[in-house]
This record gives structure tokens, C-alpha cells and sequence, in this order.
């Protein structure tokens, strides 16, 4: 399973929401890159980069934090906030991200996330699927999580999955930030109502002993953010984890 760490930014700062309320924010380092490389040099190679200003102005704002993180480390960064048009898309590649991750513009107009899976293949386009729990497992949300679309999770999953999605960010809101725990349950769920997905759990992280459980699971990777910058998860641990695999 890949370990991989979020920075999330706001005005160019790497800062940390809870539940994607903007009116939490935290601000952890004036400098996003000094976080990138204290990352690198635990060993990991992944990072999960969120434009928070490009999710609230529905383009890509902060490219030029991703473009600094990407010259200046050797991690493989995916990236994902506001990316709505085929030009942030070419923004967001050309600034340096491996990856970009769709959420909105997957419920929206899944005419043109559709045709950017094509353009750029499977490897490069993750789904977010961000959502907020209920009865039947969840309902996707939207814009920088301030909307709720009637859209159920699996369905939705499974739906880009038979379109050539391979890699999910699978997000419970109601538990990002609160350091309580993933939603183990609705992960195996999806995991087992949908084949040949590579789901990343997101949300919740709240302490080491949970990445084995994620694993076993059988989650790809795990994106872990407040858990580190609160020193709920030390770097030396995922180090050792990195290691161990």
C-alpha cells in the first residue's frame, strides 16, 4: 500500500480543513516545499497536492506551489482542486503533477472527465470520489465539498470504473480532520462491489496502527494528512512502514 502524505494550500501555504470547512483552516508551514522535502527524505515518494483556492474558484490557482514541489523534489505528485477545463489540465501536467484528480467534473460533466481519461489513459486520471456517509454508503459532494449531489458512491464508482477509470480517492468528509479513524466498512464495501479499482482511503487517519488494517483491506494507497502535521503518525513510523513492505 502507498503511503501518501497531503499538502493541502490556501494562498500558497500549506494549511490542513476539517470536514473542508474553509472557516478551520490551519495554517502548518508558510512553505509547502520545506514540507515536500522533509517527505522525501523519510523515504516517501508519493504526495496528494489539493489547490483549495482552485476548489472554491473552480480553476487552478496555485500551480506555481505544484511546479516549485515538482523541480525541486523527486516525488510523483497527484493533483486535484478545481481542475475544470482541458487548460487547467495542461496547467497542472505542464507545472509537473504524475496525476490529476477529478471530483466535481466527474458529477458535472463527465462528458469532458470522460474525454480526458481518453486523452491522457487510466494511469493519469484518478476519480475523487468524496462523499458524505448515509444509510446506503454515501452521496457524492461537490464543489470543494460545499454541495451534496443525489449520486450514490458505489454506483457512481463502478460507473467510471466500466468507463477505464483504475485509481479512486475515496473521501469521507464527515471524518477528514477529525483524526477518528477511516471508514474501513465503506472501503471493503466498494472493494467488494467493484473489481479492478485501485482505492486510496482518505479521511480520518488518525494513528499508525490503522495503515496495516487499510491494507489488509486491500486499499492501494492511503493519503494521510492531519494525522502527521498533528504528530499522530511520525515520519520515522511511515519510514519504517515504506521499509517493511
Amino acid at each position: 500500500m502507498r503511503i501518501i502524505p497531503a499538502i493541502d494550500i490556501i494562498d500558497g501555504k500549506c494549511v490542513r480543513l476539517t470536514k473542508g470547512d474553509y472557516n478551520t483552516k490551519k495554517i502548518y508551514n508558510e512553505n509547502p516545499l520545506e514540507v515536500a522535502k522533509e517527505f522525501e527524505a523519510a523515504g516517501i515518494e508519493y504526495l496528494h497536492v489539493v489547490d483549495l483556492d482552485g476548489a472554491k474558484a473552480s480553476q487552478i490557482i496555485n500551480y506555481k506551489v505544484l511546479e516549485q514541489i515538482a523541480s525541486k523534489t523527486n516525488l510523483k505528485i497527484d493533483f486535484g482542486g478545481g481542475l475544470k477545463s482541458d487548460k487547467d489540465l495542461e496547467i497542472a501536467f505542464n507545472s509537473g503533477a504524475n496525476q490529476i484528480t477529478g471530483g466535481s467534473i466527474a458529477v458535472k460533466n463527465s462528458d469532458i472527465f470522460e474525454s480526458w481519461i481518453e486523452k491522457y489513459g487510466s494511469e493519469k486520471i484518478i476519480l475523487g470520489a468524496d462523499f458524505y456517509p448515509d444509510t446506503t454508503g454515501g452521496k457524492i459532494a461537490t464543489n470543494g465539498w460545499q454541495e451534496e449531489s443525489s449520486l450514490e458512491l458505489i454506483p457512481f464508482i463502478a460507473g467510471y470504473q466500466q468507463k477505464g477509470i483504475q485509481y479512486i480517492i475515496c473521501t469521507d468528509i464527515s471524518k477528514d480532520g477529525m483524526l477518528q479513524g477511516p471508514s474501513f466498512d465503506i472501503y471493503q464495501q466498494i472493494l467488494s462491489e467493484v473489481n479492478n479499482v485501485k482505492l486510496i482511503a482518505s479521511g480520518g487517519i488518525s494513528a499508525f496502527e490503522e495503515l496495516p488494517k487499510l491494507a489488509e483491506n486491500g486499499c492501494e494507497g492511503v493519503i494521510i494528512g492531519k494525522a502527521i502535521y498533528e504528530n499522530k503518525i511520525s515520519l520515522k513510523q511511515l519510514e519504517q512502514f515504506i521499509l517493511t513492505k
